[in-house]
């Protein structure tokens, strides 16, 4: 199928997987942030946006980036892999009037944001991979039992400049070669000094990070550093990437997705340190000025990465809101 009419179908299709008008194969399976996890089947995988619809029954899809692309191989990867793949990027918006995963609604308006990858075969969505930003949702809603993001809580904006919707045609991936140099960057760093990660080849002077919920925005090199990488070496000092399931380039956007290993030998986000091996489940959005990276959003499921550490949020969610647990 050609690719700019892969998109203009997937669009129309995820818009009815989230109003109700269209089902998911039968066989379809999905991959969810915390607390859904894998799903397999069909109606399991249409349960999902079910509770979505019912948590935000007047609610709208508001895509900002839609994409899509062939999926590059990625040779880390041990698992089975699909494509050509449609990436999405943007928030859910509504009322929220019922509960979701357990948490209170607050009857007020909210945006909940996501980063998606989906999969479709003979027009119909096989496979799909959700990081719906929950831990945003909690911080909206008073909810959120953790430390204060140390970059900058709030709504993402879309790409500056707008042209992160265009069903009518598909780019070059020549993006997705720069992305891989970055992060070959990223997975330079010595162990000691910042400076080993020459980070400022790779991105503009004003460059923003947009990261979910529990750590927030920043600007600049300066204001990654300190808001955001800075604490997460100090946390994760051994990360290490183990695959992506997404690796599509679209004219000046990239998508790369999958899981990060590493060792919790420091505190994140004010949880105190472990020594647990985890996987953190995450996406990466990008958008290139010239050929620097000037906007990078990151879906990222915290949710399921406390769990790793013994953190259930959702249960502190539950017992603040007076419904705590009476057994062991």
């Amino acid at each position: 199928m050609d690719l700019a009419q892969l998109k203009s179908e997937a669009f129309a299709t995820l818009q009815g997987l989230f109003s109700g008008t269209i089902a998911p194969h039968e066989d379809a399976q999905a991959q969810a942030m915390h607390p859904v996890g894998h799903v397999t089947g069909g109606a399991d995988v249409a349960a999902i946006w079910h509770a979505l619809r019912r948590a935000l029954p007047d609610g709208e899809r508001r895509d900002d980036i839609f994409l899509a692309g062939e999926n590059h191989p990625d040779p880390r990867a041990k698992f089975e892999r699909f494509g050509p793949l449609v990436a999405c990027m943007g928030s859910y918006q509504g009322t929220f009037s019922a509960p979701l995963f357990g948490i209170p609604p607050s009857h007020g308006v909210v945006t909940l944001r996501y980063g998606e990858a989906h999969y479709f075969e003979d027009g119909c969505l096989r496979r799909s991979w959700l990081i719906w930003d929950i831990a945003d949702l909690l911080l909206q809603v008073g909810r959120w039992p953790l430390a204060a993001p140390l970059g900058a809580p709030g709504h993402w904006p879309g790409p500056k400049g707008g042209g992160g919707v265009l069903l009518d045609r598909a780019g070059p991936a020549d993006a997705l070669a720069r992305v891989f140099a970055m992060h070959d960057a990223l997975l330079s760093f010595d162990g000691k000094s910042l400076d080993s990660m020459p980070m400022s080849d790779w991105w503009t002077e004003n460059f923003m990070y947009y990261a979910g919920g529990g750590i927030g925005t920043t600007r600049g090199l300066a204001g990654f550093r300190a808001h955001h990488q800075i604490p997460f070496l100090h946390a994760f000092p051994d990360r290490y990437a183990i695959g992506h399931f997404i690796r599509i380039g679209d004219g000046d956007f990239a998508v790369t997705g999958g899981d990060v290993g590493a060792t919790h030998t420091g505190e994140y986000l004010g949880m105190a340190p472990t020594g647990r091996p985890i996987k953190m489940s995450v996406m990466d959005f990008y958008r290139f000025d010239g050929d620097r990276i000037a906007e990078n959003w990151l879906p990222i499921d915290i949710l399921g990465l406390a769990a790793q550490m013994g953190v259930d949020i959702l249960a502190r969610v539950a017992h603040h809101a007076g419904a705590p647990r009476r057994t062991l």
